[in-house]
């Protein structure tokens, strides 16, 4: 059977994570939420650009994710901070976890999006950080790439 693919309907994007991270790894996680949070969620309100996964007790957290309250509720709004819990398989969390512990591994989210079915995920990734030399390295492949696509276009 052929994996569905995910909706387009994303929540929030960390754009940044691809410049200052390489990816090795890439898990899909449900995430544990209020009703306040997934109303702010489906409107589009969220920062996930500072927010990183950890371990907190045998379990995986969604720490410094910013999902702004509600406007609407009023005394039963949640806050905006607070370490959300990530929905994963045993052998996942053990493995995140072996990987944490190695130098230079973090677990970092790329995006939260709806999937067909309405239910929040959050598309997770096992990464290392670029340093400066690997960023202007990426930076100068992408540039000749593009005017290499420019030049055999004008050619061609």
């Amino acid at each position: 059977m052929a994996r569905k693919k995910k909706s387009g309907t994303y929540a929030a994007q960390n754009r940044k994570a691809r410049h200052n991270y390489s990816i090795q790894e890439k898990f899909e996680a449900g995430i544990v939420l209020t009703g306040t949070e997934v109303k702010s969620l489906r409107q589009g309100h969220a920062a996930i650009t500072e927010s990183y996964a950890g371990e907190m007790q045998g379990e995986f957290y969604l720490f410094h994710a910013h999902i702004p309250e509600y406007r609407s509720a009023d005394r039963f709004n949640h806050e905006p901070r607070r370490p959300r819990k990530l929905l994963l398989h045993r052998r996942q969390i053990a493995k995140l976890t072996q990987a944490v512990q190695r130098k230079g591994m973090t677990v970092i989210p790329l995006g939260i999006y709806f999937n067909p079915r309405g239910i929040a995920k959050v598309e997770l990734a096992l990464a290392t950080g670029k340093h400066t030399y690997d960023k202007r390295a990426a930076s100068k492949e992408r540039d000749w790439k593009r005017q290499k696509s420019r030049l055999m276009r004008d050619k061609g």
